[in-house]
């Protein structure tokens, strides 16, 4: 038995955090996983959504998103341009591969709330609708972070930099539409 009780400790410790940060959402062959958020600053109109997608069939596109707490939901891209980062809004959404995956995250693909009426609190879940071009619509919900930080109580190996905290236009050279 003392033998045993170390074992059985081990195995639900090892458990347990697949259990606490589970937090995936599925449509047809898409899975949308660990959907996050970070918390905005006090007047802060815009803040960014994070995930990965797996989509276990055929191509397929992400092409929108809304969401009650915000005027409107955008699919932006970050990268760099000429040595300025710069921001657009990808008008025909994301291409997600057969039997493949896209991450979302700071510095790269993210979802844009604009228009926040109240700010995103940490702890708050943010619900919101993507919406696949062959899959159709799911609902997920967004757990809202500190406004610092890359969420990995959220989501798994993400890069996020908390120069993106609030505002991911902010510090990144113009946002090209």
């Amino acid at each position: 038995m003392q033998r045993l009780f170390p074992t059985l400790l081990a195995v639900a410790a090892a458990a347990l955090p697949g259990i606490v940060f589970a937090h995936e959402f599925k449509v047809g062959e898409i899975v949308v996983d660990h959907p996050y958020s970070r918390a905005m600053l006090p007047g802060a109109k815009v803040g960014g959504g994070y995930l990965t997608i797996t989509n276990g069939g055929t191509k397929d596109r992400l092409v929108g998103a809304s969401a009650e707490r915000a005027g409107s939901v955008q699919i932006h891209e970050m990268k760099m341009d000429g040595g300025i980062m710069v921001m657009r809004e990808l008008k025909d959404g994301i291409a997600i591969p057969a039997h493949g995956n896209v991450e979302l995250k700071p510095g790269g693909y993210h979802i844009m709330f604009m228009n926040v009426a109240q700010p995103f609190k940490q702890g708050e879940e943010v619900k919101a609708k993507l919406l696949f071009e062959k899959a159709g619509s799911v609902e997920v919900e967004f757990t809202v972070g500190p406004p610092a930080g890359d969420g990995a109580a959220m989501s798994h190996d993400t890069d996020a930099k908390a120069d993106d905290v609030n505002d991911p236009h902010k510090g990144h050279g113009e946002h090209k539409p």
